[in-house]
């Protein structure tokens, strides 16, 4: 009687991040920036760290500006990791 596991139910949920496009030059894939504010552990300020995303975008719908959610998959290639989710907002 083995148990069956659906996608929601994953012991290590993939991870899903939200930043805006910085670069669409090559085919199928988009750099995303992504911000996040932590706390520096000795001077306890506030700073901002950003980490480049590179995201697959089969169709090249997206435009840099585009604010973007994407979330975690397997190697795609030697950099991308990550997948395009949906388009948040369109650049103007």
């Amino acid at each position: 009687m083995a148990e069956e596991t659906t996608a929601t139910e994953r012991a290590n949920p993939r991870k899903i991040r939200e930043g805006m496009v910085v670069s669409t030059s090559m085919d199928k894939t988009a750099v995303v920036a992504v911000t996040d504010r932590v706390r520096h552990p000795r001077y306890n300020k506030t700073v901002q760290r950003t980490n480049k995303l590179y995201v697959h975008d089969e169709s090249n719908v997206l435009n840099v500006g585009d604010k973007v959610r994407v979330q975690e998959t397997r190697p795609l290639s030697k950099t991308k990791r990550w997948r395009l989710l949906d388009v948040l907002e369109r650049a103007r």
